[in-house]
């Protein structure tokens, strides 16, 4: 079943073209990988698909044309996104920041301490709910970002380079957290990252971007093995 689907969108900025007549379609419970080089127009591509940009073609989510939609609206709908680098509110604290997610996304509910408290000890920051966002390290402030957007119940999860800046064993970790937010809460998942390697291991789809076109997408191992791919990407 298919959860999203993009529709010949294009972007430009000025005379700079990001995004070019690109179309996919991502799977309900898959995870979806997009990687390319420097400029290949992946963070823009998110920024259509969760409204902070306004493009050409359609982006149809749950069978909803979101295209036209402000960003609010898009996470009303249960799209949730986070940011290469740390976004959060620094003088408020871990649970603070997730609380301003749970309130954000479940609009109506009674459960919201007990999701937050769910969704903390989840992305396992238990113990660390009081802290002040400004005094923890760059791990557990991408775990903070992550928790509050959890805790809006998405059903398709946008991450963008989620482990830039860690060391080997936290990006491990935050690896192994995506794996579970996909098997054990059925969240989809579209991730944008640099390293191949962590794209080949969890990811079932792959597209390969370039200069704002796609140039390949199927499964990681056939993706990396196909010629162009290697020529601008891999070599």
């Amino acid at each position: 079943m298919v959860i999203l689907q993009v529709e010949k969108v294009n972007k430009c900025f000025g005379e700079l073209v990001a995004i070019k007549n690109v179309s996919f379609e991502v799977e309900k419970g898959e995870i979806f990988g997009i990687a390319g080089p420097n400029g290949a127009g992946k963070t823009t591509l998110f920024n259509l698909i969760s409204g902070m940009l306004r493009g050409s073609g359609n982006i149809i989510f749950d069978n909803l044309n979101i295209s036209i939609l402000r960003p609010d609206q898009v996470c009303h709908r249960g799209i949730a996104r986070i940011f290469q680098i740390p976004v959060a509110f620094p003088t408020l604290t871990v649970f603070r920041n997730v609380e301003v997610g749970a309130h954000f996304g479940m609009q109506g509910t009674q459960r919201k301490k007990e999701n937050i408290n769910e969704v903390i000890n989840f992305v396992g920051l238990q113990g660390k709910e009081s802290v002040v966002v400004a005094g923890i390290d760059l791990f557990s402030k991408k775990l903070t970002m992550l928790a509050a957007a959890l805790a809006t119940k998405p059903k398709l999860l946008l991450l963008d380079e989620p482990i830039g800046g860690l060391s080997p064993v936290e990006s491990r970790q935050f690896v192994e957290l995506v794996r579970k937010i996909n098997k054990e809460l059925g969240v989809t998942i579209i991730v944008i990252e640099h390293l191949m390697k962590v794209l080949t291991e969890i990811c079932h789809r792959l597209m390969i971007l370039h200069y704002g076109e796609k140039i390949c997408i199927g499964p990681p191992k056939e993706v990396v093995e196909d010629s162009k791919v290697r020529e601008i990407y891999l070599a």
